[in-house]
């Protein structure tokens, strides 16, 4: 019998009670939805707006759907249906390792990878939980682009040979490359190394050196702020945003401004601010945008047996330095009114990858590249041996008439059926709830 996850909720009552900002009334919470336009600026207004929000998002496509609703596929990996999967060794796993979790990633260097971008889930686990969830997202990203059924084939196809590639490469003790990047990647990776710092901050915040308040920046309470300017003034923060390359390691940090930031799919609902700093003096210095997250405990299933940091932070920071090395060297962690977050500075090189709508020349190449970018975030973590081992129980056995691992393949095909069935019963949910509000 599975056990069940439930669906995650926005955290009301996770910090203490809210104070009201200067000059701002208390606002009901209940009755009709709140519009999209509407700034709270009380803790208990935010989480039914985020849980509107979200709701509204997955509606939009499946392929939509899937990203946000996670739980979902951890309930089917511990149900008997995920029994059948391969064991392999474990290690540290992304954990929701989705299409839109993997991008470019800057290093403090100025170097740029594509690396997996979202370490929310990070647990150790299973490596096939990993290659089964972007095979998932890969097909209801093709079925989204309106593309025929037999390149979802193809596409779960190049997967596992991008992965397999990675894997053979460690199994024979040499260095592992995702091979030459399809051209929706070096588009990728031309853009980042294209974009400065200051057409960053304009893209994120303005003109101004405020957070504009919005669709995608709220007040921050008064004991919040006086949290995130004590974690500001801390040493461990300043070393995290004087490592850049260029910037002195004595270099002052100051708080220019901070927000609430309304922001991803799943996540809405976590604890999240954007944090304006600058690093240097006073009118010559460096801005900075450090991104401050609520790691909550993961709904991934973990190994059993094995210890994980007991603060979600620490995990999240320790699973990102496995998997994502340029990323993770760029992270720490902390705690915001007792709750564990993860911290990193936003580099203009940082973008997340796009496939909403694929070409039908874009599925294999673009398949195989991310397959070979997780392959070799799982590969670097085993030896040798323990890497041969696994790609011979990868490739076990192939479905009938493919090169893809029938049980790949088979838990794929699972894992549509009940997200297409369960996404049409999200709209219908939503559309009664929506009726009902306007009568």
């Amino acid at each position: 019998m599975a056990r069940r996850i439930r669906e995650r909720r926005s955290p009301v009552g996770r910090f203490s009670h809210a104070l009201i900002v200067a000059g701002a009334k208390s606002s009901s919470t209940s009755g009709e939805n709140l519009p999209t336009s509407y700034i709270p600026v009380i803790k208990e207004e935010r989480g039914r707006l985020l849980d509107q929000r979200r709701e509204v998002k997955m509606t939009s496509s499946a392929h939509a759907y899937v990203r946000g609703s996670t739980h979902r596929f951890y309930e089917w990996l511990l149900s008997s249906r995920g029994d059948a999967l391969p064991r392999p060794p474990d290690i540290w796993i992304g954990g929701d390792c989705h299409i839109g979790n993997i991008g470019a990633i800057a290093h403090a260097n100025g170097d740029v990878e594509l690396e997996l971008r979202d370490l929310d889930q990070t647990v150790i686990g299973s490596p096939a939980h990993d290659v089964v969830r972007l095979a998932l997202s890969m097909v209801m990203s093709v079925r989204a682009s309106g593309l025929r059924g037999s390149l979802a084939l193809r596409g779960v196809e190049a997967i596992a040979r991008g992965y397999e590639r990675a894997l053979t490469a460690r199994a024979c003790d040499r260095d592992a490359s995702p091979g030459v990047a399809p051209p929706q990647v070096k588009k990728l990776l031309r853009q980042a190394n294209a974009r400065s710092r200051k057409d960053f901050l304009l893209e994120r915040i303005g003109v101004d050196e405020r957070m504009p308040m919005g669709k995608r920046f709220w007040p921050l309470m008064e004991d919040e702020r006086a949290a995130v300017q004590k974690l500001v003034e801390s040493r461990k923060f300043k070393r995290l945003v004087t490592q850049i390359t260029g910037r002195k390691d004595n270099a002052d940090v100051t708080l220019v401004d901070a927000a609430y930031w309304v922001k991803g799919c799943s996540s809405l609902g976590l604890w999240r601010a954007a944090v304006l700093v600058r690093v240097g003096g006073a009118r010559r210095g460096a801005l900075a945008l450090v991104d401050l997250k609520e790691a909550r405990k993961a709904l991934a299933p973990r190994a059993r047996g094995l210890a994980h940091p007991t603060h979600d932070g620490d995990r999240v920071v320790m699973g990102a330095r496995k998997l994502s090395p340029h990323l993770g060297t760029r992270m720490i962690s902390a705690t915001i009114l007792g709750v564990p977050v993860y911290v990193r500075e936003l580099l203009p090189q940082d973008l997340k990858l796009e496939l909403d709508i694929l070409s039908e020349q874009d599925v294999e190449p673009v398949s195989a590249y991310l397959g070979s970018v997780v392959g070799i975030a799982h590969a670097r973590q085993l030896s040798p041996r323990e890497c041969a081992d696994w790609l011979a129980n990868f490739r076990r056995e192939a479905a009938p008439r493919s090169t893809a691992p029938a049980w790949l393949w088979s838990a794929v095909v699972d894992l549509v059926a009940l997200h297409e069935g369960a996404y049409l019963e999200h709209c219908r949910e939503h559309e009664q709830e929506a009726a009902a509000g306007r009568a």
